[in-house]
C-alpha cells in the first residue's frame, strides 16, 4: 500500500506524499462528490482514499456524523471490493466505519439492521487463508517444530491447542512422530473451540491419519471460547508432557469484562478485586506491574485491572501445569489503542499489507480471495473499527508486549532452534513469490511482507 508504509515498516500517515490532499474541503458545503474522483490514476487514488478514510475516522470520532457520510459518499466512488489491494481494502474500512457512525448516531437502527446476521464462515475463510498466503504454514511448521525438540525421548504428549480451527498442523506433527526411531510416542491433543463441527472434523481427520500411521492417539474436543474456557475440561494429567499452542488467540483476552460481569464470570476462576484501593495504590500498581498499559491500549483504571487479570489468569493456570514448551503466534501490530484513529492508522498499514500479499499471488476475480477478505480480514477491521469495550476483541499487540506479559508470569523464552528457523526460510523459497519472508529477532520468528513484519512466532518454557 503506497504511500503509507515507510521504509522501515513503521506508521505514518502524515508521511509528505499525503499532504498532496490535505487541502482537500470535506464539508456539509461540499456538495455533489467531484466527476474528477473517478478519473484519478491509481497512485493518486490512493493517497486520496487514505486521507478520506482518515477523515472519516476523525469525524467519527468526534461525533461529526454529517462530515462523516459526506466522506463515505466521497469514498464509495474510489473503493470497490474488485480493485486493487488499496480500492478493496477500503471498501472494508468504509464499511466498518459506517456501522461506526450509525451506531453513534442511531443505534436503534444499528441493532435493527442487524438484528438477524448470520455467523461469517471464519473456519472455512481461515482454512482459504491457509491455501493462499503462507503465514499460517510457517506458524505450524515452527510450532511444531519447537513441540517435537521439546518432546524429544518422551513416551506419553499432550498438546493443548487453544484455537483447533486447522487439523493440517496436527496431520503433520502425528507424521513427524511416526518416524520416530523406537516407536511413535501415545499423543492425545486437546482442541479449544466454539464450533462443535469444526472440533468433529478435526478429530475425524486426526484419528484417521494417526490409524493409518499407527499413532496411539486420542482426541479431547472442548466446546468454548477462550473466555469461557473450564480448566477442569483440559483434563490435564500428571505423567503427561505437556505442550500448549496457541495461534492467533490469546489476544481475545485483551478486552474488557462486559458491563455487569460478576466474579462468578471470571474466566479460569480468577476473581477481580472487590476494592480497588486508593488512587496512590493503583497509580504505584500500575506503574510496577509487568502488564502495565502504554499508552497506545485503553487507560481505564477498571479496564486495566480486569485485562491483567484475564491474561494473568489463563497464563498462571497453563504456567501451574508446568508445560514442557508453549508457543504463541500474534499479529505483529498495534491495533489495540485508546482512539479509534490511531487503530484505523495501524489497521490501514496491517491489513493494507495483507491486501497486498493476496494481489501479488491470486486474481482479482478469484472467489477463494473474495471469502478471505470479506469474511477473515473485512470482519476483523469491522471489530477493530467499529467497536469498543467488550464487545471488540481483535486487540492484537506487537511481540514486544507479549515478552513482557509472558515473562511478568514467569515464564521464560525458549529461542526457536536454527532447525526451525531454517524449515521456515526454505518453505518461503519453496513458496515462489517475492516478498515473503522470516526474521529472526531475540529467538523469535517474524513473518514478513516486504521486510514489514506481520506475524509473530514465540516460545516458551516454565
Amino acid at each position: 500500500m503506497a504511500g503509507i508504509a515507510q521504509d522501515d515498516g513503521s506508521s505514518s500517515v502524515s508521511s509528505s506524499p499525503l499532504q498532496i490532499f490535505s487541502l482537500m474541503s470535506i464539508s456539509p458545503g461540499l456538495g455533489s462528490p467531484y466527476a474528477w474522483l473517478r478519473k484519478l490514476k491509481s497512485e493518486e487514488r490512493g493517497l486520496c482514499l487514505i486521507q478520506l478514510l482518515l477523515s472519516c475516522a476523525t469525524h467519527v470520532a468526534t461525533g461529526s456524523i454529517d462530515n462523516a457520510n459526506l466522506c463515505l459518499d466521497h469514498i464509495s466512488l474510489l473503493a470497490s471490493p474488485d480493485g486493487d489491494s488499496m480500492q478493496r481494502v477500503s471498501a472494508y474500512f468504509t464499511e466498518a466505519l459506517a456501522a461506526r457512525a450509525l451506531k453513534v448516531a442511531w443505534p436503534g437502527l444499528y441493532k435493527a439492521l442487524h438484528a438477524t446476521n448470520l455467523p461469517q464462515p471464519l473456519p472455512h475463510a481461515r482454512r482459504l487463508f491457509f491455501d493462499l498466503c503462507p503465514f499460517l504454514k510457517l506458524a505450524f511448521l515452527l510450532a511444531n517444530q519447537a513441540i517435537l525438540e521439546a518432546m524429544e525421548g518422551e513416551k506419553m504428549i499432550h498438546v493443548i491447542d487453544l484455537n483447533a480451527t486447522e487439523p493440517a498442523q496436527w496431520l503433520a506433527f502425528l507424521q513427524a512422530l511416526s518416524l520416530r526411531p523406537g516407536g511413535p510416542p501415545h499423543v492425545r491433543i486437546t482442541g479449544v473451540n466454539d464450533s462443535k463441527e469444526v472440533l468433529d472434523h478435526t478429530a475425524s481427520r486426526l484419528a484417521e491419519e494417526a490409524e493409518r500411521l499407527d499413532v496411539p492417539f486420542q482426541f479431547n474436543p472442548v466446546v468454548a471460547t477462550l473466555e469461557s474456557l473450564d480448566p477442569d475440561a483440559l483434563r490435564i494429567k500428571s505423567g503427561e508432557a505437556l505442550a500448549v499452542c496457541s495461534v492467533l488467540q490469546l489476544h481475545a483476552l485483551l478486552a474488557p469484562p462486559p458491563r455487569g460481569c460478576g466474579d462468578e464470570a471470571s474466566p479460569l476462576g480468577v476473581r477481580r478485586p472487590r476494592q480497588q484501593g486508593t488512587l496512590g495504590e493503583l497509580l504505584q500498581k500500575e506503574q510496577h506491574h509487568p502488564f502495565g498499559q502504554s499508552p497506545t491500549t485503553e487507560s481505564s483504571t477498571t479496564t486495566s485491572l480486569y485485562t491483567q487479570t484475564r491474561v494473568e489468569g489463563l497464563l498462571a493456570f497453563l504456567r501451574a501445569a508446568s508445560p514442557k514448551i508453549m508457543v504463541l503466534v500474534e499479529q505483529e501490530a498495534s491495533h489495540n489503542g485508546a482512539t479509534l484513529v490511531e487503530r484505523v492508522v495501524e489497521a490501514l498499514h496491517f491489513y493494507g499489507a495483507l491486501f497486498d500479499c493476496l494481489e501479488s499471488t491470486v486474481g482479482r476475480a478469484s472467489p477463494e480471495r473474495r471469502r478471505v477478505e470479506k469474511h477473515l480480514f473485512g470482519e476483523e477491521i469491522k471489530d477493530i473499527v467499529g467497536c469498543e469495550g467488550a464487545e471488540r476483541k481483535e486487540r492484537h499487540e506487537r511481540l514486544e508486549r507479549w515478552v513482557g506479559r509472558l515473562e511478568g508470569c514467569g515464564l521464560v523464552r525458549a529461542p526457536l532452534s536454527y532447525v526451525g528457523v531454517g524449515q521456515a526460510r526454505r518453505a518461503v523459497q519453496a513458496w515462489g513469490c517475492e516478498g515473503y519472508g522470516v526474521r529472526e529477532e531475540g529467538g523469535c520468528v517474524l513473518m514478513c511482507w516486504q521486510d514489514r513484519p506481520l506475524f509473530s512466532v514465540s516460545s516458551w518454557r516454565c
